[in-house]
């Protein structure tokens, strides 16, 4: 097992404290958003060595999985992601245009999918993934949302999202969860929030979890995550950022259909373990709750290990490494320590 430095990605909304503290670093009033641990161009990690600090895809190869501690003050943009076909065709299509990889406008940085898996580190809270029609047009009988409630009703979920996306700026309604009532406040008038008014609205609590496929609309609204997904930066936003907003392409990637929740539940493995099951091959997750000793043998190519609490021996809070395929090691304390894996 060798010890990963990550490399930590500041964006306006990005938590001041939190990412800074997990590291054991002084805050110095920048956003601290996202630290990554992986192989992706947009932020590889490195590998600490006896001789110095070597690039993780030398010592592991190139990873099909990117895992992140997210620290949001702020909300994230109203958002989807590709599938591969999509991210394929769109890569391409940038590529033949001449916009830069590193160009604000771009799309599609690689071309992959990106599914996503959010496991809560603290209280989390987002919007992920629409509700069904009947309870929409319920919810905007019952609280007064009528130019939303008839657009559903006479046009269906797909033109309802068209219409609040492409026009506006909005009256928003006034009776609205105090959720929304805070997006208002950052995004007066803004169509998206008509569209936040007709999804789920969870708030996870410590080891609950969230598993976004390709076309899952979502927004982060607060807090800090663990997050594994598939190696790619591909975000096709919609609303509530000052980022390329591209609403065709939102429309065009969007997954429209109604879910009954978009919560998971993660499963026990053994004693002290347990699995997020996810419906892609990229990636696999496990939580460790360490008490005393806990023995852990890599069955695949390279696993990264995350502390995300307490104190293991071998990995403490805010200490992350890799595990190459038969390696072992042996954890010693209390902890939760993050197993994910993939495939090459």
């Amino acid at each position: 097992m060798q010890l990963l430095r990550g490399v930590v990605h500041h964006y306006d909304w990005g938590d001041q404290q939190t990412i800074p503290e997990f590291l054991g670093v002084e805050p110095d009033a920048k956003p601290w958003a996202e630290l990554w641990f992986g192989t992706h161009r947009s932020g590889p990690s490195l590998v600490k060595t006896e001789s110095g600090n070597q690039p993780l895809s030398s010592h592991a190869g190139e990873l099909s999985f990117l895992v992140k501690i997210i620290a949001a003050a702020k909300p994230l943009s109203l958002q989807t992601h590709p599938t591969d076909e999509q991210a394929q065709s769109g890569y391409q299509q940038e590529n033949e245009i001449g916009i830069s990889l590193d160009s604000p406008l771009r799309i599609y940085r690689d071309a992959s999918a990106k599914p996503e898996l959010l496991v809560a580190m603290s209280a989390f809270e987002a919007i992920c993934g629409f509700r069904s029609d009947s309870e929409n047009l319920e919810l905007c009988n019952r609280f007064g949302w009528t130019e939303l409630g008839k657009h559903l009703a006479d046009d269906g979920l797909a033109e309802c999202v068209r219409w609040a996306l492409t026009t506006g700026p909005h009256q928003l309604p006034l009776h609205m969860p105090a959720w929304a009532g805070r997006l208002a406040t950052m995004y007066p008038g803004n169509g998206g929030i008509l569209v936040a008014l007709l999804m789920h609205h969870v708030k996870l609590q410590p080891g609950q979890a969230l598993y976004l496929g390709a076309g899952n609309v979502h927004a982060y609204l607060g807090g800090t995550g663990f997050e594994v997904m598939a190696s790619s930066d591909n975000v096709v936003r919609a609303a509530f950022t000052q980022k390329n907003v591209n609403i065709d392409e939102f429309l065009h990637v969007a997954n429209m259909s109604a879910i009954p929740s978009p919560l998971i539940e993660a499963e026990p493995v053994s004693k002290g373990v347990w699995q997020y099951p996810v419906t892609t091959a990229r990636f696999g997750t496990q939580r460790i709750e360490v008490s005393g000793t806990h023995e852990l043998r890599a069955t695949h190519d390279a696993e990264i290990l995350v502390c995300t609490t307490g104190n293991a021996t071998s990995l403490r809070a805010g200490q992350a490494a890799v595990l190459r395929n038969g390696e072992s090691v042996t954890f010693s304390g209390n902890a939760t320590v993050f197993r994910t894996w993939g495939t090459h």
